[in-house]
């Protein structure tokens, strides 16, 4: 919920210029208020969408004059009316009744430890103004983003890296090993990196404390580790496996309900979001708003999956809507939903988020979804094979690469490439879990590196262009943890997700978790023809494009003669990934 921004300066006042360009940039994020607030070397700024406490007394940035603390926040802590019980009981009074003061109030009853506490997504700026030190913290699974760049004398952060590039004074060159990893993780560049060699991302579960003088000090809070069990975990039977799962889930869709305005359901017709829909069912909500997102089909490949998704709004009684989308609409919505991108994302996904956004937003302010089940509990098809993996790291390559280094090679100007960056990522992520499983390693590369930057980035980013907040109950990071404590057996068995659906039997219909797995359709991005085809040729010739020297020329005609020749292992458009990435910067002016 909601945009921030801010800048923290050593030597001079900070830039209300540049601070007013970063809050306007993020209008979309929070077109409800909008707040600045300076004092000395510090300012915040705040774009609001409200959907906690609606009247002007929680407007942000929210200054605490009595314990000398100001905050900017995005996001949600769902727990916050326990703990604002508590923080009452201790003596603490309260002048509004959302969720942004009870942050204030724990941060000075119990410090920085206060995170352990909330429950929730979010990522804030906290100022003390006795001491003039800032602290940024960002939630466990990286749910709520948080960019910031170091420039001379000042510190600048914001929800979105365009919000940053309106401020001036960024460096705007390439970072290699983003480069790098941008084309083999599917999009994907691990925190801090981004695309910009001038723009950091503030990883998931850490604090970043900045002194007044300009001293930075960095500390993770909260790590999970997938296949460490409890002692008691190994005597746990699947009987019990699926009763704790269930329970965590629906703890987790219950908490995601707390809202001063209607929450909905983005229900895509697969296993993830139905079992949302029917854990509110069991929670006793009587008028559920569930929406679906259909394209045209290309040749033989379907774009909608409307005969699952009208199965369980016939089975829980669900207020449904079925949102048609045509191809032109899709081609005509490609130029804002990149300008929607803090980071290039080549998942067709991201298109359809964005329609399926801009029309869901015209309906309710928040919705629930069911990203992060695929990563947590093993439903990708790859994950099988992992059991007897003698090489994890070259059989994840070959999983998970888009783009291998000798690919790379042929695509990428030469003084772009050094080592294989990406293989070495992985060679060393998952030698820092040497004592793991195969499957284990991959299971938390999954859910702490490609989750966060690929299928959650997207979600907030392309929700957040319309004003809409994203709740995503797989992520809540008590699910998480139990899910790492199962068997990875018990997960990833009878072809991924085994224990999700053993235990999604007892409320979701049979015919929709015994489905074939399917995937957010979006067939003209998979196969570029038409006008689809025409928009990447103009892309890539671009006089921008061929200035910029990115790419090996004779490669780029080979593909856009050849459009569906260079396809990555699992199927995805190569020609694609090249051309949105330079989309990318041409848009936000790179």
């Amino acid at each position: 919920m909601c945009g921030i921004c801010g800048e923290v300066s050593y030597s001079r006042r900070p830039s209300l210029s540049a601070l007013g360009r970063i809050n306007d940039a993020m209008q979309a994020r929070g077109p409800d208020a909008a707040g600045l607030q300076v004092q000395g070397g510090i300012a915040l700024g705040h774009r609001r969408l409200s959907i906690l406490d609606l009247s002007a007394a929680a407007q942000q940035p929210m200054i605490d004059a009595a314990l000398g603390l100001g905050i900017a926040f995005n996001g949600c802590i769902y727990n916050f009316r326990e703990l604002r019980s508590e923080l009452q009981a201790k003596g603490y009074r309260f002048f509004s009744d959302g969720d942004t003061e009870v942050i204030l109030k724990a941060y000075h009853a119990w410090g920085k430890a206060c995170v352990q506490r909330f429950k929730g997504m979010f990522a804030f700026a906290l100022w003390e103004r006795d001491s003039g030190r800032v602290v940024l913290a960002r939630d466990r699974l990286g749910i709520k983003p948080l960019y910031y760049t170091d420039g001379p004398g000042f510190f600048r952060f914001a929800s979105s890296l365009p919000a940053l590039l309106a401020g001036g004074d960024v460096d705007t060159s390439l970072d290699r090993s983003a480069l790098h990893h941008f084309f083999s993780f599917h999009a994907a560049v691990p925190a801090p990196r981004t695309i910009l060699n001038g723009v950091k991302k503030l990883a998931p579960a850490t604090l970043l404390t900045i002194e007044p003088d300009g001293t930075q000090d960095r500390e993770r809070y909260w790590q999970v580790s997938v296949g460490e069990q409890r002692p008691t975990d190994r005597a746990m039977s699947q009987e019990e496996w699926s009763d704790a799962l269930l329970d965590a889930m629906t703890a987790a869709v219950d908490r995601r309900r707390v809202a001063d305005v209607p929450v909905g359901v983005l229900l895509s017709g697969g296993l993830d979001s139905s079992l949302l829909v029917a854990l509110l069912s069991k929670l006793g909500h009587d008028d559920i708003r569930t929406f679906s997102i259909g394209f045209d089909a290309v040749g033989e490949h379907s774009g909608d999956e409307f005969r699952y998704s009208d199965i369980i709004a016939r089975t829980f009684g669900t207020n449904h809507e079925q949102i048609r989308i045509g191809g032109d609409r899709a081609l005509e919505a490609l130029p804002h939903a990149i300008g929607a991108m803090s980071e290039p994302m080549v998942s067709h996904d991201a298109v359809a988020f964005h329609l399926l956004s801009a029309e869901v937003a015209k309906r309710v302010k928040v919705v629930q979804s069911g990203q992060g089940a695929d990563e947590v509990f093993g439903g990708y098809s790859w994950y099988p094979g992992f059991l007897s993996a003698n090489d994890p790291v070259h059989q994840y390559q070959s999983a998970y690469f888009d783009w291998t280094h000798t690919d790379l090679q042929r695509l990428l100007a030469p003084e772009l490439l050094d080592d294989d960056m990406s293989l070495a990522f992985v060679e060393r992520f998952f030698g820092d879990h040497g004592g793991a499983s195969a499957v284990d390693k991959v299971l938390q590369i999954d859910t702490e590196i490609m989750m966060v930057d690929d299928p959650v980035k997207r979600v907030d980013n392309m929700t957040m262009a319309f004003g809409l907040e994203a709740r995503v109950p797989f992520l809540d990071h008590e699910v998480v943890e139990l899910a790492a404590r199962m068997p990875a057996e018990l997960k990833v068995k009878s072809g991924g997700k085994y224990i999700l659906k053993e235990a999604a039997r007892r409320c979701v219909p049979a015919e929709v978790i015994d489905r074939p797995k399917g995937y957010f359709p979006v067939p003209s991005l998979r196969y570029l023809r038409g006008p689809f085809l025409d928009y990447v040729r103009d892309v890539l010739n671009d006089d921008k494009a061929r200035a910029r020297g990115l790419y090996q020329r004779d490669f780029v005609d080979h593909m856009l003669q050849n459009p569906e020749a260079e396809m990555s292992p699992k199927g995805h458009s190569r020609l694609w990934q090249a051309a949105l990435l330079e989309a990318w910067l041409q848009t936000h002016g790179i």
